[in-house]
This record gives C-alpha cells, structure tokens and sequence, in this order.
C-alpha cells in the first residue's frame, strides 16, 4: 500500500506564485503519484487564486481556528491538480489582498497571523477530513510551525505522523517580533533558544527545522552551503550544521509537459534537438519583440530573475560594460528592488537597440527569452536550485552561471567538448566578463556551438528523479517519527 502523504503550501502554479516554490509544489505531487504516493495539497485561498477561473468548489466544511485570543472560522475549498486533491483555506480578512506575502516596499504587517492561521488551519482540516497522513511536507516558513503543532499541541493525534520539512530558500525565514508569540497559541516552553526563539524573536523557518523528522533544501551542494557560513545560513548555520544527520539536498526537477520547445504553445515556432531551425525564428522573434537592433549572427543573452542582490545583479551591473563591448544582445524580465530596476532601465537607454528590458513577470515571455536566447546569464550570489538552468538546457539556450548551490549541482563547464554549460566560481565582476567572452567566443564555431546545443537539450533533469529520492526520505522521515 502506497504512502498518504499532505503537502501543504502557500503557493502553487497554476493558482499562485512569487517564486520558485510555487513552481515546485506544481510540479512534485504529480511526480510523486508515479511512485504510487496519494497527495493531498493544502494551500490558502488567495484573491488571485478566487478569482483565477479555476474550478474550485466550496465543501460546506468549516474549522475553527485559534489565533491569540481569537477563534476564526476557516472554509474549505475542494479543487484538483493532476491527480492530487487540494484544499484551500478561506479566510477573507487574511488572504483576501493584492499580493501573496506584501508588496515591493515591505511585507504584510499581520502576516504572523496570517500564516499561524493557515499552518493551524492545515493541521484542524486534516483532521475534520479524517485524513490520517503518513507524512505531512511543510515547505518554507509559512508552513514552518505546522511541524511545532504536530509535536506539541496535536501530538496525540500525529503520533505516528512524520514531519518532512523542505527550504527553498534560506534568506527568507519568517521573524516576528517575541510579542507575537501569543498569536500561535503555543506553550511558553517553545520560547527558548533550542526551538522557535531566535535571538529575542520568533524564526518559523527555524521552528521547521528543529522540530521535522527530516529537512532537506533543493540542491546538495545548498545542503552543504547552509551548515557553513552566515552567507550561506544567514544565521541558522549553526542550527542545520547540529541537525546535519537529519539534513538532505534534492535537486528540483523540471516539468516537461510545460517547458518543452516541441510542445511550448507561448514560442514563435517549435524546434527539437533534432531539426534546430525553429530557434532562430524564435530570435528572430524575440529581438523584435524587445526592438533590438542587433543582427540575427550575434549572440544573444537572456535575463529572467528577480532584481536582487542574491541573483548577482551588483556584479552583472559592474560587468556590464565589458559584457557589452562583446558584441552582444541582453533582454531582461523581472522585478525586484528599486535600485535594479531602476539600474536595467539605464543600462537600456544607454545600450538602445542591443539592451532591452522589460519589468514586471509575464510567463509567456519567459518562454520566448528561453527559446530566442542563444545564452541564459544566471550570475547568482546564492542559488538554493534554480530552475532557469533546467529550462535553459530543455531549450538549447546555453548557461552561463556562478558555481553554487544548485547551478554547480547542474551545471558543468565546457572544455574541449565536455558540459553543458560555461560556469564561474569566484563572485566578480571580472569573472562573469571572462565566462561570457568564453561563451562568446565558442558561438562564433557555428558547428561547437550547434553541437553543445543538442548535447544540453539531451539532458534529462525531470522530476521522475527527484520524487524517487523524495520517496526514499519520506519513508526515513517515518521510520523516524514511528521509532
């Protein structure tokens, strides 16, 4: 008998995404149902998931959820996703808003009770619903203190029930004031530097952590990277290197039903890596769309990220001079801090005609960078996966990245022939320039080049070969709980 498992979320695509997590949680319970695993997904009922045009039905079911002082009613809604049931948690006061977390210029200022509600909310449905989990998949900080209920509060009803615990990003761990520890309701002894305290606030990324059966990030070399500096940790280092036992890297997968350049409905012509014509049609398509001047024979590079520091974007900036006296194309898609974005815009006057940025998030778009690009740019600073890269390769659109976290996992240099992509291991300005004229240079042998291509979009980085290490850990996460 295959294994019961719930995952719960605060995003998933189709319905609601900031990030690579929604990518993710859209991607595994399908996977996951190819090992035999029924998956049950919980998720709140955002605006835009109410108003999204899914078919989404009300259950009738409601459960009574405790915040501070206060017991607030939670609906229940009922949709399907492949094969996977999902459950969305209704509670206008608090998911009822524009944004999922905040908006660019700061977060929610509630969003402790916001996401104590859905965490709660998760552990009271699944227990109105009789579903009796063998496992339950919390995933970032939103979902961190839904372990901490099932240890504490609900243990006797998840005794037996494992928590498995995923970080998809360690620079975002949900910090609270101490003052708003009574909104979880849990008991003072939870207030200590061993659990949820973290230098005289509440961490919830933290909480996941130390109280699952097992933890894992989205790469290996990530895993290793968290337990080493405060860089990488950002200040839980020490608490992941004492729990590194318990502490797994599984790389993310790709869904090729979406991110196909044979199937892809959003690109000018389809192409494989068997016939490779339709990718210039697909430039061709691309550098009119951004009103580019550059010519269909000089290299083109993609951008799509969010505008931070983490994504390396303080080196791009330093390198971009140099990068451009190569000859090249860039077209830029993202958001993010003000600083970049005002930095793109510059960089797009000042380089008119060979630099093109557009900002904001528009998916069909960043199907079309993936199949117009000749090169896709991803200079991270940290890089828990990515999943860029994957695409990237699917597409023949060669990357060219720092080595970390999961873009070293993936990516291996070319010399003479071997990898599939061009990769950099000192964070500089000096060294992304370098790799890029590498780049450059090899597309200048039509014949190299055309034979990198195949060789990435050969690879296979599907999720078939995630869910398999997943299954191997859900069933030590049990062994764990149970013994």
């Amino acid at each position: 008998m295959g294994l019961n498992v719930v995952i719960a979320a605060s995003e998933m695509l189709p319905f609601a995404k900031t990030g690579g997590l929604a990518d993710v949680i859209g991607a595994l319970p399908g996977a996951l149902e190819g090992e035999g695993i029924e998956v049950t997904i919980f998720m709140p009922l955002y605006r835009e998931v109410a108003a999204g045009g899914f078919d989404i039905n009300a259950t009738g079911i409601t459960v009574n959820v405790a915040i501070g002082n206060r017991v607030i009613a939670v609906e229940l809604y009922k949709g399907r996703h492949d094969k996977a049931v999902i459950y969305y948690l209704r509670c206008d006061e608090y998911f009822d808003r524009s944004y999922l977390y905040g908006t660019d210029e700061a977060a929610y200022f509630d969003n402790i009770e916001r996401f104590t509600l859905f965490s709660r909310g998760v552990i009271e449905a699944i227990m109105r619903l009789g579903i009796n989990p063998d496992l339950i998949h919390c995933n970032d900080w939103q979902t961190g203190l839904i372990p901490v209920y099932m240890k504490t509060l609900y243990s006797s009803a998840f005794s037996n029930t494992a928590a498995f615990f995923t970080i998809h990003n360690m620079a975002y761990q949900g910090v609270f004031p101490a003052s708003s520890f009574d909104v979880t309701g849990l008991p003072y002894s939870a207030f200590n530097p061993e659990a949820l305290e973290y230098w005289g606030q509440i961490n919830l990324l933290k909480s996941g952590i130390v109280y699952s059966d097992i933890v894992t990030t989205v790469s290996e070399s990530y895993s290793r990277e968290i337990q080493t500096t405060e860089d990488f940790g950002r200040g839980l280092e020490g608490v992941l290197a004492e729990r590194n036992d318990r502490l797994f890297g599984i790389l993310n997968g790709v869904d090729y039903d979406i991110w196909n350049p044979q199937t892809d409905k959003h690109i000018a012509a389809n192409y494989s890596n068997k016939d490779l014509k339709g990718k210039a049609v697909c430039k061709k398509a691309l550098i009119k769309e951004y009103g580019l001047k550059i010519r269909q024979g000089e290299p083109l590079i993609g951008i799509i990220s969010r505008l931070t520091d983490q994504k390396g974007f303080d080196i791009m900036a330093e390198g971009m001079p140099a990068v451009m006296k190569l000859g090249v194309g860039v077209v830029v898609l993202g958001s993010g801090e003000r600083k970049y974005q005002d930095l793109m815009t510059k960089l797009a006057k000042t380089y008119k005609g060979r630099f093109g940025v557009k900002i904001g998030f528009d998916n069909a778009l960043s199907h079309r960078i993936e199949a117009g690009a000749d090169f896709f740019l991803m200079p991270s600073r940290f890089e828990p996966c990515g999943l860029n890269q994957f695409y990237s390769l699917k597409y023949g659109t060669i990357p060219i990245v720092r080595a970390t976290g999961g873009l070293d996992d993936s990516i291996s240099d070319y010399k003479g022939g071997k990898g599939n992509g061009f990769k950099f291991k000192r964070y500089s300005a000096k060294a992304l320039t370098r790799k890029v004229a590498e780049a450059v240079e090899l597309f200048k042998d039509k014949k190299a080049i055309k034979a990198l291509r195949i060789k990435a979009m050969t690879e296979d980085y599907s999720w078939k070969r995630s869910a398999v290490r997943y299954h191997e850990l859900y069933k030590l996460a049990i062994s764990k709980a149970q013994g």
